[in-house]
């Protein structure tokens, strides 16, 4: 209900109980209920001194003082008057009582108030209770929601790891504190701002902290908000939003995941959506069309910027992109800084170490890091969250959670213990390779052992050399079973392994141009789905030949590799076998125990955590049948 509908229905509240208080106010003496005959009876035996004569009732007061009502019988009683007469009974004739002016006029107004009332609250029920409700007639209205200059308490100060992003939009700010600063020399305001990034890099927290920044309205909506099974229903939303944004200018209006509404037009089998195209239509006239929107700043968001229509991406509508990426060691370090202030830190925690071993992580990654850390600390009683506790979220993020209560046979730890050892030697001693930060055949996860790498430094990109070496150290696990049971007892458990080792070696000839024989080249077209504007089929980019020679290509690519991670396993059979002692006897081996078995040495006892060494790992081999990510280099550890 809206304050209108709530001060009517307080104010017939308030009159109901006045009412009823009057009514109760006029006290009278305690009166007696008797029978017709009872009175008749007791005025012949001289016992009633006064009668008062109404309509129906007759009330009065005995000899002694007492009040009496009685009433009278629907037959006329002709002897009624003469009795009380004969025995000096003082009559008195009441009037009909008649209802004051006030009391006539509101219960003559008041059924008419009770109607009105409950006809206003079931229209907004049928309007669903307000914008952004559910109801019938709503369907035309902007679900945004609105929120206030004071409401929004998010600042950059709260935004961190993306300080190119932020220096972008801080003009923005500028511009809605000061338009006339900009205006004097012919500037107009930006009408859109397109935020593109993985997911969890920050880009709807950049946009809070613009308009908390800048003290302005800041109108939120999702993309997939607009449209309704009805048609015209996003279109209508969309007018009806700037419409609102109009009466608060300046403004922000937020579009999260924008390519739900915004994909190019002309998509899809028979012509495509109608009712997302005429709602992405609206969208553009709005943004630049006859009427403009001085002072609305519309700040969509996306991961997919590709499939946005051009039209949307042009100059007058979304003039900047801003790049929100994923943060570099430094901007992690902040991000880490910046959710450890809601966490009581112990003295030994260091975010610098933190942000070392987690390379590929996202803000949100990041966050979801310090959370479990302090629900680690929780889980032990602990007043502080310290260095142990972050050590065990990011294996638990990286690796997955233990399941020590997996029972595995003997034979089954033993041939899980060789995998990893294999992995970790092959990935110890080939070049360019990320070094070995740890081994572990505990169960985590769907993997049944885990072997993990620690960067030294944030890639960006990887050379030849480095790529063969990675599928060298894919092939390590399963070598080491071949080695050790046999080419007949030979696991399954190297699935992952060989399928992320094949579409390296097949994004190396097809993708990167890796391959001396086929050139740079690109042989592989990006997927396409038909409701993205695609063709129904594509053409054949290649022919059967080069197809063959692609295979074989692919082939040798393998087989050398395959071959050299066999040689070094041959060479280093004496520290295969003492690495799978160690995981057999201490289930996870740490950097420090590797460096003592590649040095031909026994493992040193596991030190405690504090003096394993900096950092966390970002790649990993493990010894299971788990599907691996999308892109094969780069990004968080990949357990499998």
């Amino acid at each position: 209900m809206n304050d209108m509908t709530k001060n009517i229905v307080l104010w017939l509240v308030i009159a109901g109980v006045l009412y009823v208080v009057a009514s109760s106010l006029s006290t009278q003496p305690a009166t007696t209920d008797v029978p017709y005959s009872t009175f008749i009876s007791r005025v012949e035996d001289g016992k009633v001194q006064e009668a008062k004569i109404g309509e129906s009732t007759i009330t009065g007061t005995y000899s002694d003082g007492g009040q009496f009502r009685t009433v009278k019988p629907p037959t006329l009683d002709t002897n009624l008057m003469p009795t009380l007469i004969q025995n000096d009974v003082n009559v008195v004739g009441l009037e009909p009582q008649r209802q004051g002016f006030l009391t006539q006029l509101f219960l003559s107004v008041l059924p008419i108030l009770l109607i009105l009332a409950i006809f206003i609250f079931f229209m907004r029920q049928m309007q669903g209770g307000g914008r952004g409700g559910g109801g019938p007639m709503t369907f035309g209205k902007s679900k945004a929601k609105l929120l206030g200059e004071d409401q929004i308490k998010t600042t950059f100060a709260d935004v961190a790891g993306v300080e190119e992003a932020k220096e972008e939009v801080q003009e923005l700010v500028e511009f809605l504190r000061d338009p006339a600063k900009f205006q004097r020399l012919g500037g107009k305001i930006p009408r859109g701002v397109l935020m593109v990034g993985s997911p969890g890099t920050g880009k709807t927290l950049l946009a809070k902290a613009i308009a908390g920044e800048a003290k302005v309205p800041f109108f939120s909506i999702s993309g997939s908000d607009f449209v309704e099974m009805f048609v015209g229903v996003g279109a209508s939303r969309v007018r009806d939003m700037f419409e609102q944004a109009k009466k608060h200018s300046p403004c922000i209006i937020f579009i999260d995941e924008i390519d739900a509404v915004g994909r190019s037009r002309g998509a899809g089998v028979g012509g495509g959506h109608d009712e997302r195209e005429q709602t992405l239509n609206q969208l553009l006239v709005e943004m630049d069309g006859f009427d403009g929107n001085e002072g609305i700043i519309v700040i969509a968001a996306t991961n997919r910027p590709d499939v946005l229509d051009p039209a949307l991406l042009r100059p007058g509508r979304f003039d900047r992109q801003v790049t929100v990426p994923l943060p570099d060691i430094r901007g992690r370090e902040h991000v880490l800084k910046v959710h450890m202030r809601q966490v009581p830190i112990s003295d030994d925690v260091e975010p610098a170490l933190i942000a070392r071993g987690t390379p590929g992580f996202s803000g949100a990654d990041l966050a979801n890091l310090v959370n479990e850390a302090a629900l680690f600390a929780a889980r032990a009683n602990k007043r502080m969250v310290s260095m142990e506790e972050f050590e065990k979220a990011k294996d638990k993020i990286l690796m997955g959670a233990e399941r020590r209560s997996m029972v595995m046979s003997e034979k089954e730890k033993l041939n899980t213990a060789y995998h990893e050892a294999g992995h970790a030697i092959v990935g110890r001693l080939v070049p360019e390779h990320d070094p070995v930060y740890k081994v572990s055949i505990i169960p985590r996860g769907r993997a049944l052992g885990v072997t993990m790498y620690l960067p030294e430094e944030d890639r960006y990109s990887q050379s030849k050399r480095g790529l063969e070496s990675s599928i060298c150290s894919l092939y390590g696990g399963r070598l080491a079973e071949e080695m050790t049971l046999g080419f007949d007892g030979v696991t399954t458990g190297a699935s992952n392994d060989i399928e992320r080792a094949t579409k390296l070696a097949r994004a190396m000839v097809t993708k990167w141009g890796l391959s001396e024989k086929l050139g740079p080249l690109a042989y592989e077209e990006e997927e396409g789905e038909v409701f993205l504007g695609k063709q129904m089929s594509q053409r054949k980019s290649m022919s059967e030949q080069t197809a063959e020679e692609i295979d074989r290509e692919v082939r040798a690519i393998i087989d050398s590799c395959y071959g050299r991670a066999k040689q070094i396993l041959e060479d280093n059979r004496d520290k295969l076998d003492l690495m799978a002692d160690a995981l057999m006897q201490y289930e996870t081996i740490d950097a420090n125990q590797i460096e003592d078995i590649m040095g031909g040495h026994k493992p040193r006892p596991p030190k405690d955590w504090r003096d394993q060494g900096p950092g966390n790992g970002a790649a990993a081999s493990g010894d299971g049948d788990q599907p691996s990510g999308d892109d094969p280099i780069g990004g968080p550890a990949n357990t499998h």
